[in-house]
């Protein structure tokens, strides 16, 4: 069978792991979006026709086609953790290939690149590289660093609660969030003395220590995770 486990291991020997998404659902994920887009683009066109098509409506369409086409994705991407809405229904997400939150970065580099996936027509260069790799990652996820993970399968594997998610107050550093993950994906598995040492080793993180520590860390977990 196909293992689609795709495995990182940071800083301390500690291991990550998530299961990558094949062509399929990104399609699918894909397809809901271009709906999506047309929607809005078909809204904007009309309410676009008094100021007149030939002139400053034309115009100002233009401008609103580039911002939806190039931004859309980028936008949710960095806002709702790596979850456009076709994303969000398919219960995949796009991160970096060391399994941290995608970055600004990151997403302008897979996203712009769409241009070269999309040759010779209707992205067959995206999904012969696809089909091509082990992890499913197209160009644009190549040049990027980034990959497509199920956010469900991964849940499911790692044996999560369902843990509220809470933002954290500060930005965090890629070795700090992928600390926290780690923490909440293992958890089950540590005693509950453990999880407060380890939450007070944190507490700078979270201004928590305890039990009070534990909780808040969970959450920053299960929000690094997109799981809301």
């Amino acid at each position: 069978m196909l293992d689609t486990a795709y495995r990182v291991e940071i800083p301390g020997g500690i291991h990550l792991e998530a299961q990558v998404v094949g062509p399929i659902p990104r399609i699918f994920a894909f397809t809901i979006d271009l709906v999506i887009r047309g929607i809005i683009l078909a809204a904007l066109s009309i309410a676009s026709i008094p100021l007149g098509l030939d002139g400053v409506g034309g115009g100002f369409f233009l401008i609103l086609l580039f911002v939806i086409e190039w931004l859309y994705p980028v936008l949710f991407e960095l806002l709702a953790r790596g979850q456009t809405p076709g994303k969000k229904l398919l219960g995949i997400a796009v991160v970096n290939d060391d399994l941290s939150p995608v970055t600004l970065g990151s997403s302008l580099v897979r996203n712009l690149l769409r241009t070269v996936d999309f040759l010779p027509f209707f992205y067959l260069a995206g999904v012969v590289t696809m089909l091509s790799n082990r992890h499913f990652q197209r160009l644009g996820d190549l040049a990027a660093g980034t990959l497509v993970i199920s956010i469900a399968k991964s849940a499911q594997a790692a044996s999560l609660e369902d843990v509220p998610p809470l933002a954290p107050v500060t930005q965090l550093s890629r070795s700090e969030q992928t600390a926290i993950v780690e923490f909440l994906q293992r958890s089950a598995h540590l005693s509950q003395p453990r999880q407060q040492e380890l939450a007070t080793i944190l507490e700078g993180i979270t201004h928590q220590a305890g039990e009070d520590g534990v909780e808040r860390l969970r959450r920053h977990g299960a929000w690094y995770l997109g799981m809301r």
